[in-house]
This record gives C-alpha cells, sequence and structure tokens, in this order.
C-alpha cells in the first residue's frame, strides 16, 4: 500500500471543500509516518498492516492540525478488488 492515493470522495463533503487549500490525498511511506491532507487538517499517521478480508489494509492514529487547532484521531483503508483505496478516518 507504500504510495500517494488521491481523496475524491467522502461522506460529510463534496469534492470543492475536500481540495480547499491543496488537493486531498494520503501517502503511505514504507520507512516514514505517512500523512494525510484534506480541506485545513494536515496530519501525520503511525500505521500498521494488516488485512481485511483477505485485501491488504494498514490501520493507523494520526497526529496533527486542523487549520491550527489540534487533530488527532484513527483510521484505517483497504485496496479494493477494483484497485481503489477505500476506508474510514
Amino acid at each position: 500500500m507504500t504510495g500517494w492515493w488521491r481523496i475524491v470522495e467522502m461522506n460529510l463533503w463534496d469534492l470543492r471543500a475536500i481540495d480547499l487549500l491543496s488537493l486531498a490525498f494520503i501517502q503511505f511511506r514504507r520507512d516514514r509516518p505517512g500523512q494525510f491532507r484534506f480541506i485545513a487538517v494536515k496530519v501525520s499517521m503511525d500505521c500498521a498492516k494488516g488485512e481485511r478480508d483477505g485485501r491488504p489494509s494498514v490501520e493507523f492514529t494520526c497526529d496533527g492540525n486542523d487549520d491550527g487547532d489540534k487533530a488527532i484521531g484513527r483510521g484505517w483503508a483497504v485496496i479494493e478488488q477494483d484497485g481503489s483505496l477505500s476506508g474510514h478516518i
């Protein structure tokens, strides 16, 4: 799952909102923490590889900021059969 993935859909916001300050993305790195950015949220992630329903996945905790306010949380992502990435932040 190493790589840079473009975020194109979220439950609460349309694409224009998601890309408010820059293109929304999530990035998983082999040797460093991952990161994601959308709207005014920018965080680093501590990731752990896994598997969900027989597909490669990652679970993560995150720490960063949302327009200057502290932002912490957790989430997961899985590679779908069509090669796309889906998950929950």
